[in-house]
């Protein structure tokens, strides 16, 4: 084989790294980069519950309120919620055979992990802002 036929790609595809699925290696860094984040984040979670656990509501909602504690539980979410989507999609494009079905969880999937996201954001802020 000559060199130009080794490889089904395009010049500009292997250029970008490109594969079949189009997304590259963004996937993966995108994955490794949320896990990697969620360690601390994780630890600040479960400082910030046990706080909370110890607390009475006016405490409560004073630990959420602080701007610091608001933004750690906002990264958290974030951060997490993102980790979760890009689980489950590899999940659901692994298992499920059918392109139908893989379609419609993979929005599925999106519209879940949105919906999570923007609804913790929102109980974050509404007591961080004292709502």
């Amino acid at each position: 084989m000559s060199k130009s036929t080794e490889s089904l790609s395009t010049p500009m595809a292997r250029v970008r790294g490109l594969g079949a699925a189009k997304s590259g290696t963004g996937h993966f860094w995108l994955t490794r980069l949320t896990a990697v984040a969620n360690v601390p984040l994780t630890i600040a979670f479960v400082v910030i519950v046990l706080m909370l656990a110890k607390a009475d509501y006016a405490a409560a909602m004073k630990i959420v309120g602080h701007p610091v504690a608001g933004i750690l539980l906002l990264l958290f979410v974030g951060s997490a919620t993102v980790h979760m989507r890009l689980g489950m999609q590899v999940i659901i494009e692994d298992y499920v055979h059918s392109e139908g079905t893989k379609i419609v969880l993979l929005m599925l999937n999106t519209f879940f992990a949105v919906f999570v996201g923007l609804a913790s954001a929102y109980a974050i802020l509404k007591v961080g802002f004292g709502g």
